[in-house]
């Protein structure tokens, strides 16, 4: 079934629930009117459903190689990555004054969105450069800037973020690579990173990889690391790709998916590079990447998760199997009648609404940040962040896993490509910080201000709730009970001075946030379709919705407050069969 790109969702979503209004409002973003919204959505749509879409299987089928040092993409990967490029979607959001389009990060996560629902191994590719693009207009010399941005944004150069070694993983402070002054400005980098995403292609002719390294006489730990720039190509005194610098691909992984997108071992050999920001202040640097990729990655996941219900949704459509409960005349005779495969359907979409309500919020959030320089905006876009990773990326997985049992046994055959969508989005939850990882430092560091920022949100979702009781009274009063519970479970946490109870239940105080938030997003398109004249879908499926997933928050709150003491109790004697 091919993809379809949903514009008109992100558009109702943008209109109606996501605060968009505000962010066009602003002096900085006054060009993202309904036209100029409506035209990006639909050009890059249709962009992914023409382009990449059809290169979905091609990049599971024939995956990257390596080739005497040299990568091999996939077919029709060189093609689909210059339509990325040469439409400009490369640098949606990136500043004007080097190419970019300088619009609103939301529209960028709707774009990144539907490229990764169409074809997400390529998506990456320019996921990377994006991220790499944000912290060198945030922290490179004005030298870095001029030379390499607008290579970068017009999609010329490709870029990479280079953080793992083999003995440093989450930990990143134990990383090894060397990074020696060279007394010209330029710095020789020597070491091994691994898990490296889209680390050379065949089509663009430099790959600019940002690498943390530690300086000579570098504290142990990251207040040690420095960042640097280091090109697969040297720029020679035109700024075009030289000499070979001394970056080796080593070997690229055999993964479980995402086989088109190459992932690879590199080796550094007293590689050349330049400094980005100040010394042993790498961290800082790369957490700009870092977190621009952290809300690509959640977006990545609700990307697949849409295309995978349009598969299961075609599937369960056209497949007949047994007699279905509706009399002749109501029913399609199809698989899609049956009870539980309607429920399986309903949850894939009512999650995918849910995720995607929330992505866009966050980055609602950021571009208010950024327009208008407030503190609040940027404390929600920062509560926001490790929400949209880890449950964006959930919700992909769980789509996906319930799309290969809408199929059924045909769902187990990798020829349907149902299986592939679970194959390639299984890593969205591990890489660019584990979900756990990511709920830690929603428990932990964004209750730093006191609770203030989810305070704030919380007596949003209450207010919302509490204007909506005379509309829609069965969807407004289990929203604000959750909205309640989850005041007292984030009280709670800031109770506990051992960040240990916090962490034992940090994953379902998140997903407990993100049950409350899809609730909250749910009432507010129902809303929104009430006041546009009684179309009655998105009331459906939000009372869907609240009814049967909106509970779950209570279960997951109970064991977000139960503290850390039954976890301990038991040893790892304890977990043998």
């Amino acid at each position: 079934m091919p993809y379809r790109a949903p514009v008109e969702e992100f558009r109702f979503l943008l209109r109606n629930v996501a605060g968009f209004d505000e962010v066009a409002a602003t002096d900085r973003f006054a060009e993202a009117t309904p036209d100029t919204v409506q035209a990006i959505l639909t050009e890059a749509g249709r962009m992914c459903d023409d382009v990449l879409a059809p290169l979905q299987r091609q990049g599971d089928l024939h995956p990257a190689r390596l080739e005497n040092g040299v990568v091999r993409t996939s077919p029709g990967f060189a093609e689909g990555y210059r339509a990325i490029a040469e439409g400009g979607w490369v640098s949606i959001a990136a500043a004007p004054e080097h190419g970019g389009m300088g619009l609103p990060m939301a529209l960028a996560s709707a774009v990144n969105e539907m490229m990764s629902g169409a074809c997400l191994s390529l998506q990456l590719a320019p996921l990377m450069a994006q991220g790499q693009i944000e912290a060198l207009e945030h922290h490179a010399s004005d030298a870095i800037k001029a030379l390499y941005l607008p290579r970068l944004v017009s999609g010329e150069w490709a870029g990479t973020m280079n953080l793992t070694e083999p003995q440093a993983g989450s930990d990143v402070g134990a990383l090894k690579t060397r990074a020696e002054p060279m007394g010209d400005g330029s710095h020789a980098i020597t070491g091994q990173k691994i898990f490296i995403s889209w680390a050379d292609n065949d089509f663009t002719e430099n790959v600019c990889h940002l690498v943390l390294a530690r300086l000579p006489g570098a504290v142990a730990g990251t207040k040690g690391i420095s960042l640097f720039l280091v090109p697969k190509f040297i720029p020679d005194a035109t700024g075009a790709p030289g000499r070979c610098n001394g970056v080796n691909v080593v070997s690229l992984e055999h993964k479980m998916g995402l086989h088109g997108s190459p992932t690879a071992v590199m080796e550094y050999d007293r590689a050349t590079g330049w400094l980005v920001g100040a010394e042993h202040d790498g961290m800082r640097a790369m957490f700009t990447m870092m977190n621009n990729a952290r809300l690509g990655v959640g977006v990545q996941g609700i990307g697949v998760a849409e295309a995978a219900c349009q598969h299961a949704l075609a599937h369960a459509m056209e497949r007949r199997q047994g007699r279905g409960p509706l009399s002749e005349g109501e029913g399609t005779g199809a698989i899609v009648d049956h009870a539980d495969v309607r429920r399986m359907l309903a949850t894939m979409r009512a999650e995918t609404f849910a995720a995607r309500a929330i992505a866009l919020a966050n980055a609602v959030a950021i571009d208010l940040a950024r327009a208008t320089g407030g503190a609040g905006p940027a404390a929600r876009a920062a509560l926001l962040t490790p929400i949209t990773k880890a449950f964006g990326t959930a919700t992909g997985i769980r789509v996906a896993d319930l799309g290969v049992q809408v199929h059924g046994g045909m769902g187990y055959i990798e020829e349907t490509g149902a299986a592939q969508y679970l194959r390639d989005v299984r890593v969205t939850a591990i890489y660019e910080g584990t979900n756990g990882i990511r709920a830690m430092d929603l428990a932990g560091r964004k209750l730093m201000d006191g609770g203030e920022a989810a305070f704030a949100l919380i007596s949003e979702i209450e207010g919302r709730a509490e204007a909506a009781r005379g509309r829609l009274p069965d969807l407004a009063g289990p929203v604000r009970a959750a909205a309640e519970s989850l005041r007292e479970a984030t009280g709670w946490m800031l109770e506990q001075s051992d960040m240990t109870e916090r962490f034992a239940g940090a994953m379902p105080y998140l997903m407990g946030w993100a049950r409350v938030l899809g609730g909250h997003f749910h009432l507010a398109a129902a809303l929104a379709e009430d006041g546009e004249g009684g179309a009655t879908s998105r009331t459906r499926l939000a009372r869907f919705y609240i009814t049967r997933l909106l509970p779950e928050h209570g279960a997951l709150l109970a064991q977000a407050t139960s503290g850390a003491g039954d976890l301990y109790a038991l040893t790892p004697g304890d977990l043998v069969a």
